[in-house]
């Protein structure tokens, strides 16, 4: 039969509802079998063990994925190919470790895995449609999911069943990250490339500090403060309170021009009378994307970070941005 749009867009949306249908069941039929699981894997990373998924076919390419998925959150996983563990690449494996074995059928190669594995005193998760399968029969722990039927109407290429799966293991990989408390700065430290790790950076992670980060008392001269703004190599100087270190100004390029207009003394004149007051600042735990913001909403060169207690920390310099990739 000839592809109509309309046949095209009918055939689309009814796979994608088979395989909703499989998600939804698998997410109604979740019960003891996933917690104890969930806790296998929880204590095996606790005591200083890893996962070690692996699977023949379309399960190994879930496997991987799922591998990835767990070493992002800091799960310590490795993908081990069913084929190559029997020559040589079980040397990956040690006591203690957890074995997520991916099977539909529950009845693949993959069962040459389990005697080696338990000689090794490696545990075991069956992850299978089939809890009646030999795979789910000789494993410590189970992961089942459901799938009513294939998307695919020859009923033959795994697809129902490759998507409940990986959605089950990301849901296994989701409640462990919220139970081992990992946070948004945890999750930077492992995505250090690209726009994720970019937009997790925080403040902290890109401002100047120690010689980069000229800071004076309001009390100085316009001299003293433009010196050390120079030596520093520095747009700015911050200038704080000199009994409590708290932020009281800045002086800028802009300001040390204007102050210039005042007449030819301007440089022995105290800071604190051509300084800004109360300028923009941020903090250094916030993200960097926000100071991305406060540069581009008020058109300034230089941001100055400041701690809890006001006290400038840093000085994120507008041109060091694009270097960073979050512009």
């Amino acid at each position: 039969m000839a592809l109509t749009p309309k046949s095209i867009l009918s055939r689309a949306r009814r796979c994608i509802q088979i395989e909703g249908d499989a998600l939804a069941e698998t997410a109604k039929s979740l019960g003891p079998e996933f917690v104890r699981t969930a806790q296998a894997v929880e204590a095996t990373l606790k005591r200083g063990g890893k996962l070690i998924f692996s699977g023949v076919g379309k399960s190994a390419h879930i496997a991987q994925k799922l591998a990835g998925t767990f070493n992002s959150t800091g799960a310590t996983s490795s993908f081990l190919d069913a084929t190559q563990a029997l020559h040589g690449d079980l040397g990956l494996c040690k006591e203690g470790d957890l074995a997520i074995l991916l099977s539909n059928s529950g009845q693949t190669e993959v069962l040459q895995l389990l005697p080696a594995l338990k000689r090794l005193g490696v545990g075991i998760v069956a992850f299978t449609s089939r809890p009646d399968s030999d795979l789910a029969r000789n494993s410590d722990y189970q992961l089942f999911y459901r799938v009513p039927r294939e998307a695919c109407p020859l009923a033959l290429a795994p697809t129902a069943s490759t998507t409940a799966a990986l959605a089950l293991g990301d849901a296994l990989a989701m409640v462990l990250l919220e139970e081992r408390g990992v946070t948004r700065d945890d999750f930077a430290l492992l995505h250090p490339a690209g726009n994720l790790g970019a937009l997790l950076l925080k403040v902290r992670d890109l401002m100047r500090t120690g010689e980069r980060l000229p800071i004076m008392p309001e009390t100085c001269t316009t001299q003293e403060a433009i010196m050390a703004m120079t030596k520093a190599k520095s747009g700015s100087v911050a200038l704080v309170q000199k009994r409590t270190g708290k932020l009281a100004g800045i002086l800028t390029d802009g300001d040390f021009r204007r102050s210039a207009l005042t007449g030819p003394d301007f440089l022995q004149q105290p800071v604190a009378q051509f300084m800004t007051r109360s300028p923009k600042t941020i903090r250094d735990d916030t993200l960097a994307v926000e100071a991305l913001r406060v540069f581009e909403l008020h058109k300034i060169d230089d941001l100055i970070v400041i701690n809890a207690q006001g006290k400038p920390v840093g000085l994120v310099d507008g041109q060091d941005l694009p270097k960073l990739k979050i512009v």
